[in-house]
């Protein structure tokens, strides 16, 4: 079977609605390369089908939307000579993607039901209308295994309420569907039981005069009756004390303010545990990253992820988190910095630097 399904649901005037599921349950639907090399033309060709009024994009199964990229597979890829390039052609593809994704000229509807980490997130963050529900567990756990929070994450990020994208990314901390619409990465919170409903009312809607406006209209009456928007936000709870640790000049100065705090709180607890055990490179880097992408455009924060994330793979460290996390599984990265200080500014510089005379995203 496909590891994407392309539904046709028919209107009741005759038009399409195209739901596009991400079909690889017992991976949690990791976004691999034959993934997008599936959703990118299907893309493509409905955007100019005037048939196709509204897309839904989901994943199958009960646990996960998308648990993330394959990393799994790109870690193979750089154990291979030219796996450099293998790994452009996979980031490239994927950034291409979100790309289109948030550009896109047709409402798409993501609906973020269950796990939702790093390249799952770019797919719902970059959705017109982006659906959490009580299932949804959200995260950009990069910083675990020497990555950064990348698919478009140096931008909305960067959008969310005060510092706490900072925060977010250098932690990796888990989020629920509260705090991701209270973040603006989610519009809507709804019960997954009310998934048929939505899915009955979209095709009886009038989507061929102002699709915009009907979605929003049966999205907001569906949460105005959901019990999800009763959920509470952790976020937003800690806010001030996410202002005052993120109050800084440096990625070190924030760890040590995290560290040194004396909390019987499980949710920041969990933050100081993910900072003592992660890259202290990747803690380095995600705090230079989002600074230097503040007031980039969309089409930018791809092109400088693009080159960032070849520069990961090649000079950083990411297939040794990756080996230690998830192929060896045995917990122990031989980090390259074992503290966040002893990380050189000439190596987190190199990092930044432009790979290619011409950004291969260049083009979008």
């Amino acid at each position: 079977m496909s590891c994407v399904l392309l539904t046709e649901h028919q209107t009741f005037d005759g038009r399409k609605v195209i739901e596009i599921t991400l079909n690889a349950p017992r991976s949690l639907n990791a976004l691999s390369l034959e993934m997008i090399n599936i959703i990118q033309p299907a893309l493509d060709s409905y955007r100019d089908d005037d048939s196709v009024v509204a897309i839904i994009l989901d994943g199958s199964g009960e646990k996960a939307f998308c648990a993330g990229g394959d990393v799994v597979s790109l870690y193979h890829s750089l154990q291979q000579e030219g796996g450099g390039e293998l790994a452009k052609n996979y980031f490239e593809a994927e950034y291409r993607l979100d790309y289109t994704i948030h550009t896109y000229p047709k409402p798409i509807i993501g609906w973020g039901a269950g796990i939702v980490m790093g390249g799952g997130l770019g797919l719902l963050a970059g959705c017109h209308y982006s659906v959490v529900t009580e299932t949804t567990m959200i995260a950009m756990p990069e910083v675990t295994i020497g990555l950064y929070p990348d698919v478009g994450a140096s931008w909305f990020l960067n959008r969310c309420p005060g510092r706490t994208g900072l925060f977010l990314g250098m932690t990796g901390q888990r989020i629920n569907a509260a705090d991701a619409k209270y973040l603006g990465i989610a519009q809507r919170q709804l019960d997954n039981a009310q998934r048929p409903e939505f899915i009955e009312q979209l095709l009886a809607a009038d989507l061929a005069s102002n699709a915009h406006a009907s979605i929003n209209q049966i999205l907001r009456g569906l949460e105005n009756i959901s019990e999800a928007q009763l959920q509470i936000s952790p976020v937003r709870e800690h806010f001030d004390l996410i202002q005052t640790l993120t109050d800084v000049d440096s990625a070190n100065e924030f760890v040590k303010n995290l560290l040194a705090l004396e909390l019987d709180d499980s949710w920041v607890n969990k933050a100081q545990k993910a900072v003592a055990h992660g890259s202290p490179m990747s803690i380095a880097m995600i705090y230079q990253q989002l600074a230097l992408s503040k007031h980039l455009s969309l089409k930018q924060v791809f092109m400088a992820e693009l080159a960032l994330s070849v520069q990961c793979c090649v000079v950083g460290e990411l297939a040794e988190g990756v080996r230690a996390l998830l192929i060896d599984k045995d917990g122990a990265p031989n980090w390259r910095f074992k503290q966040v200080e002893q990380v050189e500014q000439a190596f987190l510089d190199q990092l930044f630097d432009p790979v290619w005379p011409t950004n291969p995203l260049a083009d979008m």
